[in-house]
């Protein structure tokens, strides 16, 4: 039998990031993961999509530069693309496995369970591996929602993974779900020359976010002749004579009758409806460990279960699922088991990599509103940013909010060029409690894009320099 200090259930950015700190703290560790390393987001999610959505964005602008006076009829060739896309992924994972064993982590492969308060049995390939632990942390991922009729096994039925393993670009995709997932992956494949159908539920992309920060992204989606289907759900779907499918969608309504079917022809039907917890293969139940209806592990802000020893972090424990938010949650979960005082974020960004990005941090205006304080706001608009003008995007904004009686930052939203890299100011604003006034008063760099954040604090100060706008 192994003994191990530190229990880890799954390598995703949750699972290695608690292992390495755990192992930095002096605990012996051993890691177990039934999969490669780096979880889903490095090998079939956050890094290969990303990879593929920036040589696409390459691709639209030099296609589209025309104003600039620069004319080019660009090839792409999708197989050599994706073999990149694959050696950055592999770079990525053995970089990851060299750093887990640099910090003293033992990995193992396989599927572990837990069978009493101490003991998990490792299986793999038909072998069993008993391994007694201190403390254990269950980082076991999300997987993607399959809606009835449309199973991931089915060749043209792609979830995110598959849709970015095809071998080459689809003429006609439809996608079924308008959330980030949905529309990242649109926006790809649009850029790449696909005729993208999206088929939302609700009556807007993004539904998460406010309309102010999707617009710019519905108008650049229309201009990449991305069509929508709101208030709609894929129903079914067949082989067409000619090697395609026929998707059949039908109002989200319960009333729809017969009258109110439509059908879509493509090549493939991504399905992108969201994640669930893998919280299933771990023995939880059999331990007593208590999860909520829709099988998310409960935990407090230290990540620790009702049972005392076990931890969860990571998507298994719930929203907002992301990867480094289960990289933090991580962190604070091991450095509790060391026997240190964490101190969980204050807050945790969240961005969208679509045309433009999203990003966002902390409160919103209404949310501070409910939260008791009086907010102010600034918000500048990158069509005034000179650098924003020089990279040819002008469509967006910075939006910073705050207490209006002590000037206190307390949340941000960016749509625009580089949303998703500059809505880290503001998280390190809302995090250390900065002021309209620490931020106005910090010279930035000009011409930058992170000008922008120092306008829209000016501006929510009274004195914009740059725009007629507050």
């Amino acid at each position: 039998m192994q003994e191990t200090d530190v229990l880890v259930i799954g390598g995703g950015p949750a699972g290695y990031v608690a292992a390495i700190r755990a192992g930095q703290l002096g605990r012996t560790v051993t890691l177990v993961d039934r999969g490669d390393i780096g979880g889903t987001c490095l090998n079939h999610g956050c890094i290969p999509s990303k990879a593929l959505i920036d040589a696409a964005d390459d691709v639209h602008s030099i296609r589209n530069a025309e104003d600039r006076g620069i004319e080019a009829d660009v090839a792409v060739d999708f197989d050599q693309l994706t073999q990149w896309k694959d050696r950055v992924v592999r770079k990525l994972t053995k970089g990851v496995e060299k750093l887990c064993k640099a910090n003293g982590v033992t990995l193992q492969q396989g599927t572990a369970r837990l069978v009493d308060d101490h003991r998990a049995e490792i299986s793999n390939d038909g072998d069993i591996e008993t391994v007694a632990f201190d403390h254990a942390i269950v980082a076991t991922g999300s997987r993607p929602i399959e809606l009835p009729g449309f199973s991931f096994d089915d060749e043209p039925i792609l979830n995110a993974k598959a849709a970015l393993d095809l071998e080459e670009v689809p003429d006609e995709l439809v996608v079924v779900g308008g959330g980030y997932i949905g529309m990242e992956l649109s926006t790809m494949f649009a850029k790449l020359g696909t005729d993208v159908t999206i088929v939302e539920m609700l009556d807007a992309p993004l539904p998460r976010y406010s309309d102010d920060l999707t617009r710019p992204v519905r108008k650049k989606a229309d201009k990449l002749g991305m069509s929508f289907q709101f208030g709609r759900v894929a129903a079914d779907w067949e082989q067409t004579g000619d090697g395609r499918i026929r998707i059949t969608t039908e109002p989200a309504a319960d009333d729809a009758g017969e009258d109110a079917l439509e059908r879509l022809t493509a090549d493939k039907a991504l399905i992108a409806v969201g994640r669930s917890p893998v919280s299933d293969t771990a023995g939880l139940d059999a331990r007593g460990v208590e999860r909520e209806d829709k099988g998310f592990v409960e935990t407090d802000d230290l990540g620790r279960t009702n049972v005392d020893h076990v931890f969860a972090t990571g998507d298994v424990a719930g929203e907002p699922m992301l990867a480094h938010e289960g990289s933090a949650a991580g962190v604070v979960a091991a450095e509790t088991i060391a026997g240190a005082a964490p101190a969980p974020p204050r807050t945790v960004p969240s961005v969208v990599f679509t045309d433009p990005e999203i990003g966002t941090v902390g409160l919103t205006e209404s949310e501070a509103s409910e939260q008791g304080h009086e907010p102010t706001t600034g918000k500048f608009p990158f069509r005034a940013s000179g650098r924003a003008l020089t990279a040819g995007e002008r469509d967006g904004f910075v939006k910073l909010v705050a207490d209006a009686e002590s000037g206190t930052l307390l949340g941000g939203e960016v749509v625009g060029p580089e949303a998703s890299e500059l809505i880290a100011e503001i998280g390190l604003a809302v995090e250390q409690e900065l002021t309209l006034s620490d931020v106005a008063t910090t010279v930035h760099a000009h011409p930058t894009l992170s000008e922008a954040i120092m306008e829209a604090a000016d501006c929510a100060l009274g004195h914009p320099i740059h725009t007629f706008d507050r």
